[in-house]
């Protein structure tokens, strides 16, 4: 359990840095590990779609298909909570790139 741990830290460390960075995979593959409990994560719906809605909003069309899908499974309320936190990310990070 201990490297299960270490892996999904490792990852969402990793990860974390290059979409602070604007980078929409690193995004996407946010929102996948998120979504699927990879790495050892609990799946968190509302982190999910936050990170695929980032990345759509750089262009990519699996996160933009990925986002609908998470969407399915969450109430109004949770897809309210998850634009607000990709809205405070992107406020975040801007105002440290500049």
């Amino acid at each position: 359990m201990g490297s299960s741990y270490k892996s999904a830290a490792f990852l969402i460390e990793s990860r974390l840095a290059e979409a602070a960075r604007g980078d929409a995979d690193a995004c996407f593959d946010l929102g996948i590990a998120y979504s699927s409990g990879a790495g050892g994560l609990d799946v968190d719906l509302i982190e999910a779609h936050k990170w695929f809605n980032l990345s759509a909003l750089s262009g990519s069309s699996r996160a933009a298909e990925c986002r609908a899908e998470v969407a399915e499974d969450m109430t109004a309320r949770e897809i309210a909570e998850a634009q607000r936190q990709a809205r405070a990310w992107l406020n975040a990070t801007q105002r440290r790139a500049a």
